[in-house]
């Protein structure tokens, strides 16, 4: 087998996570040298479950540190999930699976939502929280779906 084909084979195997679109985002330090601190908004549709999207806001250390890739961003970060269409799962769900992940410092650091469904209320509950190889953070914020008929003719 080919080694080009051994890593592709490789690459099917790996979680498929979210790629989030940035919406918008808001200046909160002022830096003389590199972009400012800033909150920035993003939303992303589960890779899993048709018809839901989050909103995610987190802070973006500016800077030249922040500017070059090196900076650690802080831990804090809200989410917001909605049910924007009729609810399908692509796949079966597993409870705690990464639905999104985003490097926020070099190396050690990463923000990352994970997605749990409750099925005694028929809902599904995102999580954001972040990681660092030595020590994590307790700061999270929680969103939840309830799982809805999608009215017809509405949306997609």
């Amino acid at each position: 087998m080919s080694a080009l084909r051994t890593a592709l084979l490789g690459l099917a195997f790996l979680p498929l996570l979210a790629k989030a679109d940035t919406i918008g985002e808001v200046s909160t330090v002022f830096k003389f040298l590199g972009p400012n601190d800033r909150i920035v908004v993003e939303a992303f549709d589960d890779p899993k479950v048709e018809g839901v999207t989050c909103y995610l806001s987190r802070a973006k250390t500016g800077g030249v540190k922040g500017g070059l890739g090196l900076a650690e961003d802080r831990a804090e970060a809200s989410i917001a999930c909605r049910q924007v269409g009729p609810i399908r799962f692509a796949q079966p769900l597993k409870d705690g699976e990464e639905v999104f992940k985003e490097r926020t410092s070099l190396v050690f650091k990463t923000m990352q939502v994970v997605r749990f469904f409750d099925e005694k209320r028929n809902t599904l509950v995102y999580l954001v929280y972040s990681d660092r190889i030595i020590e994590g953070s307790p700061q999270n914020a929680v969103t939840a779906i309830p799982i809805l008929p999608w009215p017809v003719g509405s949306g997609r």
